[in-house]
This record gives C-alpha cells, structure tokens and sequence, in this order.
C-alpha cells in the first residue's frame, strides 16, 4: 500500500525530495536585470523552476562559468566583447533559433554584429550606455567631459562601476584615446589619469551605484543609465549627462552555456521574455535601453519622459563599445588592481 502511495505521488510531480531536474533552468544573470515577478509568472505558466544566480562583472561571469562543472548553468547573459571571448574559448552553444517564436521581435540594429556576426551564440537581451549622474542640489559646476571628475572638490564624492574595461575604457577616452586600446603609452597615462581619480572616490559598485546617489552619500556618479534613471525617479534634482567622449555602449545577450542540461527550458525563457508585454515590465523596472521591437509602442511615459532611460540614438551610435582584446587583458588587469 505504501508503495502504491508513493508512487501516485510521483505521477502527480509531488515527491516531497525538492526540485526535480528535469523541470529547472539554472539561470546566471547580471544583478538587479530581471524583476522577481518575471520569474515567478514564468514559473506559475511553464511550471518550471527557475534556479537564479547573479554576477557583477563579465569578468566574473567568465570565471565562474570556467571553474564550473559542465552542466552547472544552462542560460547566461554576457556582454558583447565577452561573447567573443566565450565563442573562442568553446563556452557556448550554437542557438537553434527555430525554437523562437518570438525572435522576430528583435530590433534589427542590434543584431548580426562583429563580436557575433550571425548570432550564432547569442541574441540581444538589453543595451546599456554609461552617463554620468549629478545631484544639482550640490553640485553647481559645469561638468560635460569625464576630464571635469578629476576637480579636487569632488574628494570622495564619486561612485564609479565596479567594471575594470568601463573604468580604464572611461580614462583612455578622457585622454583622447579608444576606450580599447592596448597602447603601453597610452595606458600608462590612464594609469596616471586613474590614480589621480581615486582620491575622489568613494565606491566603486556595479551593483547598485545609484544607492549613494540617492542617500546622498555622493553628489556624482559614472553608471550606466538604468541606474541613472532610478536614481533621477528617486531624485529630480539628479541632472543626466553624456560625456562628450561618448560614452560606453554595451549589448547583454541571451547565450547558451556549453553542456547545458535544460536548453529546452531555456529557449522557453528566452521567448517568453522576447513577448513585447513581458519585456515591457523588464525595462519599465529596470529602465535600459529596449532592444524589442515591438516592445517599444507599449512603452509608459514615465520610462519614456526620463532622460536617462529614453536614451537618444544619436548617443547610442556614438558611443563605443568594448572589443575583445585577446591576450592584452592581462595589461587591463594589472592595471585595475594597480588602481583599486
């Protein structure tokens, strides 16, 4: 009797053992990207469970995709420059896009680009840009260059993001230089330029720069725009502004890790979060720039009236974007733990 018991219980997915595996995803994102409820109605409509970790840089992601078991993630979601890497240390898989419904709903613009010419391993989830944040009721000064953050006023008054090729990309294009370059000149002077930064600052943080912006903690912030643009909702006296270097511009993509052990369940999640209503509760949250075509008549005005979220396109095409620079990492390292 007690066997026919259970085994009823397992025809109904009731074991009372935790999550079975075949109805997981394992899921590594960038943190504050994706809304709890988002998870949760996904989970309620497919009924599969959706294990959630979060990272702060691409750096890391790469690390701990590379110290992992096979089959430990299923679905990542890396920068652009980070899926060249990917692709060339064999870390992904090739997407069968046929399992996407909803792929078509993707802006053109944001895809077939070099660091994944056919997107073969990846699909644009959202773009971010970096701008610099400044509480007015403090801060009076005319501030247009990441040059201007240098002022000695500024003294531990600062968050930058905690993202060594955003930070070192920053000082090589207030130098003049390409926010790439592996230049030994070059980088010695953002060294320079860096060092001389650091006195004015107080946190570097990917997370949530925009926290000490809002508890007045630091009058200026370099982040990237969804993080400006909570901190703006929070603050109107918070004023957006595009560096005249033009700023950083990065894609985050849906990728496939090799070995995964539900890529079935993750095409599910990635077009459940291509359906334009569901992107819509993503960005409205977490305001970055929309890469969903269809997405963008269901916009609200809040999102699409805040400066730091409705970002120009004429500041999206300027900016520029961090390439992979092959074995020339290892400068961009010992550089950022020089300067941190």
């Amino acid at each position: 009797m007690k066997k026919i018991i259970i085994c009823f219980l397992l025809l109904l997915g009731i074991t009372g053992c935790g999550k079975r595996g075949e109805d997981t995803l394992n899921v590594l994102n960038w943190s504050s990207y994706i809304p709890d409820s988002i998870i949760e109605d996904f989970e309620e409509e497919t009924g599969i469970i959706v294990n959630y970790s979060t990272y702060s840089s691409n750096e890391e992601l790469l690390a701990k995709i590379s110290s992992a078991k096979e089959g430990t993630y299923d679905l990542i979601f890396p920068s652009d420059y980070m899926i060249e890497l990917m692709i060339n240390r064999d870390l992904l898989e090739p997407l069968d896009k046929s399992k996407l419904k909803n792929i078509n709903n993707l802006k053109k613009e944001y895809l077939n680009l070099d660091y994944d010419k056919n997107n073969t391993y990846s699909l644009p989830f959202l773009a971010t840009t970096t701008v610099i944040a400044v509480n007015r009721e403090h801060i009076k000064d005319n501030i247009t260059s990441y040059n201007d953050l240098l002022n000695p006023n500024y003294k531990n008054n600062i968050v930058l993001l905690d993202d060594q090729r955003i930070v070192i990309g920053m000082a090589n294009q207030a130098l003049g230089y390409s926010m790439n370059t592996t230049n030994d000149s070059e980088l010695k002077k953002a060294e320079e330029f860096l060092l001389d930064l650091k006195k004015n600052i107080k946190a570097y943080d990917s997370d949530s720069p925009k926290t000490l912006l809002i508890t007045n903690e630091v009058d200026i912030g370099v982040m990237w725009n969804a993080e400006a643009a909570l901190a703006l909702q929070e603050n109107p006296n918070i004023e957006i502004i595009f560096p005249k270097e033009n700023g950083a511009l990065s894609i985050d993509n849906y990728a496939i890790v090799k070995g995964a052990k539900h890529k079935d369940n993750a095409y599910k999640f990635i077009d459940y979060i291509l359906r334009p209503e569901v992107m819509k509760q993503i960005i409205e949250e977490y305001p970055y720039i929309n890469v969903n075509e269809k997405t963008e008549r269901l916009l609200s005005n809040e999102y699409l009236n805040n400066k730091a979220a409705n970002i120009p396109d004429y500041i999206i095409k300027q900016a520029e974007m961090v390439q992979n620079i092959g074995s020339n990492i290892d400068k961009y390292d010992k550089l950022w733990a020089l300067i941190k």
